[in-house]
């Protein structure tokens, strides 16, 4: 493994914080399970604790670094199983990285300024992912994971588990990373559905539901949904419009979408 080196201070407008401790390196290794034969990609390797980690295990290793200096710093290693592509990811594109065969597998550990905007990004790819596991600050692993009718179920919960059932396989203190946030962190897992349970007609029309629906979630549904959604589709719908976006579930606001759509035409 190449040895890493602290010289390179974490820049904040990156939102860097660098895993450093080893034994948690290892654990999250073991949750990845790489395979030799898998397109793998790394987001934000920083200073390449996890990158070098994997590398024993796959032939090749594609990583994904905006920060020009630690891209490379990842470059002097000469490792010719390893590509890095200096640029943005909320970017790239990811079925760029697609076999006729194989899908992609994703992981990172996701600035933590940026880590909402990307999953999203990361969404729209869904098809072309076979697996993503990150490294996120705990309260938005706890978003993704949110169940319905609790403080922590959201948009991105929604939006997440409409594509996909994610996991959260571990919590990591701040010591584990240089610098220590001032929060802990949490590993993931995302698994993308093959065949999605409840299918929207209308991607673009739920994608609005939800959204408008969650940005006034103090309200109920008829109230914060009322220019998009009638009286008549609630009822047609089966659904309550007292309730509050909390409190309808991921199957709840396909068949919203689906009754709406459906009356579009």
């Amino acid at each position: 493994m190449m040895k890493l080196n602290f010289l390179h201070g974490a820049k904040k407008r990156f939102g860097q914080h660098f895993i450093v401790e080893s034994s948690i390196i290892e654990t999250l290794v073991k949750f990845i399970m790489p395979q030799a034969e898998d397109i793998m990609i790394e987001i934000g390797p920083g200073l390449g604790a996890l990158t070098f980690a994997i590398l024993p295990y796959v032939n090749h290793l594609q990583a994904i670094e905006l920060d020009r200096d630690l891209a490379m710093h990842l470059t002097l290693s000469k490792d010719p199983k390893l590509t890095i592509h200096q640029l943005d990811a909320l970017r790239y594109d990811f079925k760029k990285g697609v076999d006729k065969n194989k899908k992609i597998r994703v992981i990172g550990n996701l600035p933590y300024n940026i880590s909402t905007p990307l999953l999203f990004h990361l969404l729209s790819f869904s098809e072309y992912i076979q697996d993503m596991h990150f490294m996120l600050q705990k309260e938005v692993a706890e978003r993704l994971v949110g169940k319905c009718s609790t403080k922590a179920y959201g948009r991105l919960s929604v939006m997440v588990g409409y594509v996909s059932q994610v996991a959260l396989l571990s919590l990591i203190p701040p010591t584990a990373f240089h610098p220590s946030p001032k929060v802990t962190s949490a590993f993931v897992r995302i698994v993308p559905y093959t065949t999605l349970p409840f299918v929207a007609s209308d991607f673009s029309l739920f994608s609005k539901i939800v959204q408008q629906a969650f940005n006034q979630r103090r309200k109920t549904l008829k109230n914060s949904l009322h220019a998009i959604v009638t009286p008549a589709h609630f009822e047609k719908a089966e659904i309550d419009s007292q309730l509050r976006a909390e409190n309808l579930d991921v199957e709840g606001f396909v068949k919203l979408t689906n009754i709406c759509s459906q009356d579009s035409f």
